[in-house]
This record gives structure tokens, C-alpha cells and sequence, in this order.
């Protein structure tokens, strides 16, 4: 069978790609060795989301006499939680295979691998192999846990996302080492249910790729909620021959042990691409992962990559960017390149964070003179009103041009605020716009507008 592009994997970048492509007139195909919608779908964004919401309703329950509210005897089944979970990630899934069909997209079941002269071999669960031809084949096969010598996974004692999303009873304590979004989200999460968390972060600072003054906030409102955190610690020796885990780790002031019954492994991501036929065509890697144009074509005329095997931000939003982006110039068409500086970064902790741009050092390596401005939301009337005052919206600008450089938010829903500026980024509208454009009162959002306020000296409710 021929197609015109041929696509491996079924994540966001790979089912958004097979579906822009579709659109574009092209005969596609897409191949995946397990659920459609990749690990995305199915093992993180959205069934994380799932866990996050039962949460924040819980923690919301015991705190709804805040709100004047009473509530007795409420209580929390960690099954259930997880089966909610999951549902709602089948149910996505389900989706995907909708679009498949409406978009006549040939959905080829198994594992594949690339092959010289334009093919791909797919061997399906019966071990047969069959073989297939395309004009271009684009590698979309993503990531997965990565994990350290001294924190081999075992599944049970030492885990990784996918167990932490399918537990079977509620762990009473868990370590999690690593602190960026699967970290933070997970220690959330577990806290809120009533496990005792310690979270273990090698580098001096949790969400290290956030700018400074958000990590110190969610220390902070994590402190709050008894989520216990070392920074600056290397964890170097899990036991786990006993009935839980006695984890070891040394900072500044010595060496120290923690006892715990489940660890979590959140040390960043893996990218999948070993075993897929790269070195038989002669597709050229670059530490780790494969190296392409800026338009997602390798070493190899005919042969694409995007996503988490690629140097972009391992996102789920950036590997659909350049899946789109990929195909259209496949097509004939001239999109334009991605800029990844422009890439809005979330991670759905409570409180939450969002940013994108530069932070305030970054901008100031990069030598620019800047204007920043702070916008806390205990002095939001919309947060009081919501019970949600922790946090607050951090913007740089350029001092001499009015350039928006970045912004950095952690408080509730900022995830949903982050667009705006996003938005006016790609516009390159300057901060006297920002600051003259009519937020609406009483919102979350108006805060984008008094931290312009405050860049520019003019902030009314400060």
C-alpha cells in the first residue's frame, strides 16, 4: 500500500498531522503500537487533568466551610478517582479514532519502523510484518519516562506517570523526585488525597525553568499545603527490600533518608527513538534526538520528524504546531517557521503556573534594558471573591521599545490567562497597548493589565 505521507505514532503531533494532511487533499496514514492519541491522551495530559479536578473538588470540600458552606463526613474513593481518570482518557481516545475515520485516515495497528527507500514495516501483535510505501514518512513517536541509575523502575516500588495514573490503593506516603510539571502536578495531586509527599528537586529550586519569583511562590503555597520540599538534593540509593522504601539523597548539609511506600520517578522525559529503523536509513541524531530543518525535514529527503524526538519543548501543543506545520510545506504551502520563544509553557499544579517569553534573567543576559511589573492577586477583588489570593502576574518588557519579553503567572487558572499573552506577542504589541486595552472587571485577567500598570508606574489597585 501507498500513501502520500505516512506518519508514526498517534500523539498530538502525530494524529494533528494525519489530520492537517487529510485536509490538505494528501493520502495518509497513520501507524501506532497502542491507543490513538499517544502517551499525551491516554498516560498524561488529559487523564493528569482528570486527577487534578478530582482533587481540587475534594480540597474544595475541605475547605467549603471557608465559603460558608458545611459539609460533613466527606470522604474520597481513590478507586473511583482513578477510574474517572481513565474513563475520560478511553473517551479522548475514542475521539481520535472518530476523527481517523472522518478525515479518512488508514490507521495501521502495530509497531513500526522506518526503512530505506520510503517504507515503513509495521509488525503487528500477531508478529506478522507488513510492509508500506509513502512519499513522505514523518516520525512522530514522542517520549517516555527517563530514568536514572539510581532510580531503576520496577512498577511498583519505584514508579513512573503511567503507574502514578493507575494505582490501585492510595500510597500513605510517596517521594517524588524531580520537580517540573509531572513532579509538581503529581505531588499535588497525591497531597490533596491525603498523602504525605516529599518532593526531591536535584537543582537549588523547584520548577527550575520558571522564572525565580515563581518558583519561591509555589514553595511557598506548597509549604501551605504540607508538601514537604528539598531542593539541592541528589537522591543516590533507593531500598526497596523491605516493605516500602527507605530513599537516600545528599545536599549541602550531609547525607539523609527518607521513608516512604512508593516512589515516583518524575526526572524529565526519554525521547522514543531507538529500535525504529533511524541508523538503517541513516537518519541523523543529535544528542538524543533526531535533527531536522525548521521545517521538520532530516538528513534524509522524504523522511520528517516533530515532537518530543525533535529540539522543541517537549509539549503536547508544540508537536501539533510542528506536526501542522510539517505537513503544509509537505503540500506546497509556505507556513511560517515556529518561534519557539513564543511557546506558552503550563503545568496544572494548584496553584497553577504559566509562562512564556523571557524570564527577567534571561532578559536581562540577553541584554536588553527592562521594565517589569508584579500584579499579586491578594489584591485582585475576583480572587478574593474566589477564595484564590495565592499568586500573582509577572511581566518584562524592553525598556526602550515597549516589546513584551515574557510573562510568568502562578495562581488560579493562569492557564486559561496565558493566551492573551501569547497573543499579543505574535502581534508584538507593546505595553502602552496591553495597558490601554480594557480588561474586564472583576477578573482573574485584569491582573495582566495592572502588572503592565505597575512596569509603567501607572497601577491604580496597588
Amino acid at each position: 500500500m501507498e500513501f502520500d505521507v505516512l506518519i508514526l505514532g498517534s500523539g498530538p503531533g502525530g494524529y494533528v498531522a494525519a489530520i492537517r494532511a487529510s485536509q490538505l487533499g494528501l493520502k495518509t496514514a497513520i501507524v501506532e503500537k497502542e491507543n490513538l492519541g499517544g502517551v499525551c491522551l491516554n498516560w498524561g495530559c488529559i487523564p493528569t487533568k482528570a486527577l487534578i479536578k478530582s482533587a481540587q473538588v475534594f480540597e474544595y470540600i475541605q475547605h467549603a466551610s471557608d465559603y460558608g458552606i458545611t459539609v460533613k463526613e466527606a470522604s474520597h474513593d481513590f478507586g473511583a478517582i482513578i477510574k474517572r481518570s481513565r474513563d475520560v482518557a478511553s473517551g479522548m481516545s475514542k475521539g481520535v479514532q472518530f476523527l481517523m475515520g472522518k478525515n479518512k485516515i488508514t490507521v495501521i495497528q502495530g509497531y513500526g519502523k522506518v526503512a530505506p527507500g520510503k517504507k515503513v514495516v509495521v509488525k503487528g501483535e500477531d508478529g506478522k510484518e507488513q510492509t508500506f510505501s509513502a512519499k513522505h514518512i514523518i516520525i512522530a513517536t514522542g517520549g517516555r519516562s527517563r530514568e536514572l541509575p539510581a532510580l531503576k523502575q520496577d512498577g511498583k516500588k519505584i514508579i513512573g506517570y503511567r503507574e502514578a495514573l493507575s494505582l490501585t490503593g492510595q500510597p500513605k506516603s510517596m517521594v517524588i523526585v524531580g520537580s517540573g510539571a509531572i513532579g509538581v502536578e503529581f505531588a499535588y495531586v497525591y497531597s490533596a488525597m491525603g498523602t504525605r509527599v516529599t518532593l526531591v528537586e536535584y537543582l537549588p529550586r523547584i520548577v527550575p525553568n520558571e522564572d525565580e519569583d515563581i518558583s519561591q511562590q509555589l514553595e511557598r503555597s506548597f509549604k501551605k499545603k504540607g508538601i514537604a520540599v528539598e531542593t539541592g538534593a541528589e537522591v543516590t540509593h533507593v531500598d526497596t527490600s523491605g516493605k516500602g522504601c527507605i530513599v537516600t539523597y545528599k545536599n549541602a548539609k550531609g547525607q539523609h533518608t527518607l521513608e516512604c511506600d512508593v516512589v515516583l520517578s518524575a526526572v524529565g522525559v526519554t525521547p522514543n527513538i531507538e529500535n525504529i529503523g533511524l541508523e538503517a536509513v541513516g537518519i541523523k541524531t543529535e544528542k538524543g534526538i533526531i535533527a531536522t530543518d525548521d521545517y521538520y525535514a532530516t538528513n534524509v529527503p522524504g523522511y520528517y520528524a516533530i515532537g518530543d524526538v525533535t529540539k522543541g519543548q517537549a509539549l503536547a501543543h508544540v508537536a501539533s504546531a510542528e506536526g501542522i506545520t510539517c505537513v503544509e510545506k509537505i503540500a506546497g504551502h509556505h507556513p511560517e517557521a515556529i518561534d519557539y520563544n513564543n511557546i506558552p509553557g503550563c503545568t496544572y499544579c494548584s496553584p497553577e503556573i504559566a509562562s512564556v517569553g523571557y524570564t527577567e534573567k534571561k532578559a536581562k543576559e540577553a541584554g536588553f534594558e527592562i521594565k517589569v511589573g508584579k500584579f499579586p492577586f491578594s489584591a485582585s477583588g475576583k480572587a478574593s471573591a474566589a477564595g484564590v489570593k495565592d499568586g500573582f502576574v509577572k511581566v518584562i518588557y524592553d525598556a526602550k521599545y515597549g516589546e513584551l519579553l515574557g510573562a510568568h503567572m502562578i495562581g488560579a487558572n493562569v492557564t486559561e490567562m496565558i493566551a492573551e499573552i501569547v497573543t499579543a506577542r505574535k502581534l508584538e504589541t507593546t505595553g502602552h497597548e496591553i495597558l490601554k486595552a480594557i480588561h474586564p472587571h472583576p477578573t482573574m485577567s485584569e491582573a495582566v493589565m495592572e502588572a503592565t500598570a505597575a512596569a509603567y508606574g501607572e497601577v491604580i489597585h496597588l
